[in-house]
């Protein structure tokens, strides 16, 4: 009796055991690996830059590509130093997306006041206003990873959203 209690026991046992490891298996089979994961990032950053590629051919716009993919266009180059760290910036703004939809614009919401390394900015608008001085005046086209990424804003900014931002800057640091 007492060895049909251990053999029934060790039954159950590996059947338990090899139902977990299966559903183990199974959930490993359901996540995408690091491999698949930046292979999607690449294709997404590849479909984004063509986007904005055909939108800038659209548009006749003449902008460069920064090396972190941030495209931008110096209408005016203002005067004096570049901003840098712990500068403040004073700028007048419109924020749309692609199709010329308006999230948010300094004609509303008044002007932006941001302090370059410290102030919460998206990436892109950071990496931008460096590029300019006093007085200046820009175009910037912010891919998602660049922008609000995968989640957008919460507000007008949905997910995975390519955004431009058309800026002047006021002329005092």
């Amino acid at each position: 009796m007492r060895t049909g209690l251990i053999v029934s026991f060790l039954i159950l046992f590996i059947s338990f055991s090899s139902c977990r490891n299966d559903q183990v298996s199974r959930k490993d089979e359901a996540k995408p690996g690091k491999q698949e994961m930046a292979d999607l990032n690449r294709y997404l950053i590849q479909k984004d830059r063509e986007i904005i590629e055909n939108y800038i051919q659209r548009k006749s716009l003449e902008m460069t590509e920064s090396g972190t993919g941030l495209w931008y266009f110096i209408k005016n180059k203002g005067i004096g130093e570049p901003f840098k760290d712990f500068d403040k910036v004073i700028m007048n703004y419109e924020c749309s997306l692609l199709d010329g939809t308006v999230c948010y614009t300094s004609a509303d919401l008044g002007p932006k006041e941001i302090i370059l390394g410290k102030t919460d900015i998206e990436p892109g608008l950071n990496e931008g206003l460096r590029l300019l001085r006093p007085g200046a005046e820009a175009l910037f086209i912010l891919p998602p990873f660049l922008a609000y990424g995968l989640v957008g804003d919460g507000k007008k900014i949905p997910p995975r959203t390519i955004i431009v931002y058309s800026v002047s800057i006021n002329g005092n640091r």
